[in-house]
């Protein structure tokens, strides 16, 4: 998002214009009137990365206009980032431009915030790291919990700095942030890991998964299938509303934080099995025995699999995944492009009617707008008394 886009005073007004645009495109499937989630208009993004541009011993933030990517732009302020990365920015900056070993062929920097207070900066460079700069990073890191403790209003928890080069890692501290989510009254902590996928919108991440909960809980329980389960974000609080929740992903990175995050939360009905959407699919249709499965209490189709939740890449689903949608008698569809929730919804209308509809503006200043829908499923007859009516 270039920071020209960025208007607060109009965020409103730009909001309801992509809830109008995106109702244009999914009118035909005549959804209810959409609940719409806004942001809070600044401070709002928990993760953020900046190319690192040399200017002899000075050093800045830069970003890069799509289709210039030769022209630096140099970033002293960065309002959408959360109080946290917005505190850590000017003193990483002038921390890093004071130490020529720790700027030295540096070129790029991440920071990953959490609600609680926790921070990861990723350092990424174009050379060796060794123990001289291990030592330095050491020092720059205490300096940098040392200045921010005294400019954010509440205390920096924790600091971790992170050095990466071509195949090496140093981590000082930890790789990732503990977040709480408190969800309907219940708090939820999730390890979420540098460079894998974390919702960027803390707060309005908790009004998908307070939606997602309250829909959930009309789906009358049985077992639920969740496919692209990620970190565990929606699982966690979904688990309470079904007897079995069978979490997939394929992602190593965001397996290993589920399997830290169910343990965490003590979600014992919850079995993760590390199977891509397609290989669900085959599993479903018994095409193929998958050795992974065996982990689960009992044979994949012996549970009640009556509701499936699906939060895809911005992709959507492929063919052979929408059609074993189909089959659900309950579908809660997350999206994060209303061109590929379309093109599914357009293979579900004949099975499926949408009986919720959510937006949530995970993106402010952006044309990305996430979509959350319920589908229940209909008998033909029915469809076709409603499609009439």
């Amino acid at each position: 998002m270039p920071l020209s886009s960025f208007q607060p005073k109009n965020y409103a007004q730009l909001l309801q214009e992509k809830v109008v645009r995106t109702l244009a495109l999914l009118q035909r499937f005549d959804p209810p009137a959409p609940t719409v989630y806004p942001s809070k208009p600044d401070s709002f993004r928990m993760r953020a990365e900046f190319r690192m541009w040399h200017d002899g011993d000075d050093l800045n933030y830069v970003m890069f206009k799509r289709g210039d990517p030769k022209t630096p732009y140099v970033i002293k302020h960065f309002p959408i980032a959360c109080d946290a990365i917005q505190a850590a920015m000017p003193h990483l900056r002038a921390l890093l431009t004071a130490n020529s070993l720790l700027r030295g062929k540096l070129f790029q920097v991440e920071f990953l915030a959490s609600l609680t207070g926790e921070i990861v900066i990723t350092l990424a460079y174009h050379r060796k790291l060794d123990e001289d700069w291990i030592a330095q990073a050491t020092m720059l890191r205490e300096s940098l919990v040392s200045r921010l403790q005294g400019s954010l209003q509440t205390e920096a928890k924790k600091v971790s700095i992170i050095g990466r080069s071509r195949k090496q890692k140093l981590v000082l501290g930890n790789d990732f942030v503990l977040e709480a989510l408190t969800v309907a009254g219940h708090t939820y902590q999730y390890q979420q890991f540098e460079q894998a996928f974390t919702q960027p919108n803390a707060e309005v991440n908790i009004a998908m998964l307070e939606w997602a909960g309250r829909c959930a809980g009309e789906f009358g329980g049985g077992d639920l299938l969740e496919l692209y389960c990620g970190n565990g974000n929606f699982t966690l609080p979904l688990a309470p509303h079904f007897d079995h929740v069978i979490a997939t992903e394929v992602a190593k990175s965001s397996t290993k934080a589920a399997h830290a995050n169910i343990i965490k939360n003590k979600a014992d009905n919850v079995h993760l099995i590390r199977l891509s959407a397609e290989e669900v699919t085959q599993a479903l249709r018994r095409d193929r025995d998958f050795r992974r499965l065996q982990a689960l209490p009992k044979p994949l189709h012996e549970f009640n699999l009556k509701s499936l939740f699906v939060d895809p890449p911005r992709a959507g689903l492929d063919q052979q995944t929408t059609a074993m949608a189909a089959g659900f008698e309950n579908i809660m569809y997350i999206s994060c492009n209303p061109q590929t929730l379309a093109t599914n919804l357009g293979s579900l209308a004949d099975s499926h009617r949408i009986e919720h509809f959510a937006l949530f503006d995970q993106f402010p200043y952006t044309e990305h707008m996430e979509c959350g829908m319920t589908l229940r499923r209909v008998d033909r007859s029915d469809h076709s008394a409603v499609a009439s009516a």
